[in-house]
């Protein structure tokens, strides 16, 4: 699973429409978060980092709702945007995920710990849990 990460307003228009999960490692704008959107129809997920989630309008999370995109906090802990653009959720995390689950481990439990142990944020867990990469 493959998050793409985006450090300036420059980078919005140069996305592949169909990316799903994007990461802005800056403060977004409204009119950033709208450009997103429109630039990528298939969007599912917009992470943001604790400090920035906070300054997010309540008109935007409208916005997002009646989209169907969800707006998580969350990190890229480590990820250098010199060397990829994405950040790649490890295939060891998917895994660990998936032998929870098989285990019968509730939702929340796995998400708790997951995120502890891998820096990924609990919501971002509970997308992983919703999602094929399961299966």
């Amino acid at each position: 699973m493959r998050i793409r990460v985006i450090s300036s307003r420059n980078e919005i228009l140069a996305l592949n429409p169909t990316e799903k999960i994007v990461h802005f490692a800056f403060r977004p704008s409204n009119k950033d978060i709208f450009l997103l959107v429109e630039t990528c129809p298939k969007l599912e997920i917009i992470q943001l980092p604790k400090s920035y989630i906070r300054t997010v309008s309540r008109a935007i999370e409208m916005f997002l709702e009646m989209q169907k995109v969800q707006l998580i906090e969350g990190d890229v802990w480590g990820h250098r945007k010199d060397i990829n653009e994405y950040y790649t959720v490890p295939q060891s995390v998917i895994s660990k995920i998936r032998s929870m689950k098989a285990e019968g481990i509730p939702n929340e439990k796995i998400a708790e710990k997951v995120a502890h142990e891998s820096k990924l944020s609990p919501e971002m867990v509970f997308y992983i849990l919703d999602r094929k990469y399961l299966e």
